[in-house]
């Protein structure tokens, strides 16, 4: 595919994206924990998790007559359906064939065109691409400015929720909610920002490392939320590499586990993208100072899927 012309967010798009998502979703709640670990229960949004903030702040700065159109493992998809459904908005939601059917499922409930396409989640992003070139509007999950500042508005509420320093752990997939709280933090001194991805799927830190949008190898992971590649010329990547302290790994184990820690120790059902941030923490692989803040992204999974990872 080829490469698209995105522009860099700045913190005045923060500002407004906080006008937009302040005045349509109420806060998420902080929930301390004895060991330390607070939860950000991103999971209570009322599709399941942290996209719909991202969806809901992009289609609000679309005009009304442009139709979007946009790839999606799930979570960003019903993000985008029901912010179509809240603002009266038609939309085309593509997702890959091994999308959760969890994620599927609830999409057929909002009136969208659904389209499922091949395999990965390169495939939808491809497919979506080409839809867009025919008049439509490619609303990225990740590369996308009103996205990248609706996900930032969760740093806003923390703001809110935390006093003194803190770190706030996150999961990467795109890199649009860890560019969104990179991005917010740029304005503290008190405030780190880790990003985790899952051994499987590493085309965010790749592409820093190069500092150029790489491939990857992408594997089969629990965490599928977040699996995938990044298109050429992302500006997450930029993003990540200027403002993200410390980028880490998680293994197939270390999410399971963190699963398992979140619904048993916790009380919180989280899919496995949605786990990737506590199970860095468990695993000592994410160094935090001051408050420690965990970002459960989603609970977007079938309950026998659940049952068998945390089994």
């Amino acid at each position: 595919m080829g490469t698209r012309r995105v522009r860099t967010p700045d913190r005045e798009d923060l500002n407004r994206a906080w006008r937009t998502i302040s005045a349509r979703l109420a806060p998420t709640p902080l929930v301390a924990g004895d060991d330390g670990i607070s939860l950000k229960l991103e999971s209570l949004q009322p599709t399941g998790a942290f996209k719909v903030r991202g969806a809901l702040n992009a289609l609000t700065a679309l005009p009304e007559h442009v139709v979007p159109v946009t790839a999606s493992a799930g979570s960003h998809g019903l993000g985008v359906a029901y912010a179509a459904k809240l603002l009266g908005r038609h939309a085309t939601v593509v997702v890959p064939g091994n999308a959760s059917p969890a994620k599927v499922a609830a999409l057929r409930g909002f009136d969208v065109e659904l389209v499922e396409v091949g395999t990965s989640y390169d495939d939808a992003e491809r497919h979506a691409l080409e839809l867009a070139a025919n008049g439509a509007h490619f609303l990225s999950p990740y590369n996308d400015p009103d996205v990248i500042a609706g996900q930032g508005t969760i740093g806003g509420e923390l703001g809110e929720q935390v006093s003194g320093p803190m770190t706030v752990v996150c999961p990467i997939g795109g890199g649009g909610l860890v560019s969104g709280l990179g991005l917010w933090a740029s304005t503290r001194e008190d405030v780190r920002i880790i990003g985790v991805e899952a051994e499987r799927s590493t085309a965010v830190s790749a592409s820093v490392r190069a500092g150029r949008v790489v491939d990857v190898p992408i594997g089969e992971t629990i965490a599928d939320g977040i699996a995938g590649g990044i298109e050429p010329g992302s500006v997450t990547v930029g993003l990540v590499a200027a403002h993200v302290h410390e980028l880490v790994t998680v293994t197939e184990a270390e999410i399971r586990a963190g699963m398992r820690y979140l619904l048993a120790g916790r009380g919180v059902a989280a899919e496995g993208a949605g786990a990737t941030a506590v199970a860095a923490l468990l695993a000592g692989k994410a160094k935090a100072r001051g408050t420690t803040v965990a970002l459960v992204t989603g609970r977007n999974i079938t309950l026998p899927a659940l049952t068998a990872a945390v089994h």
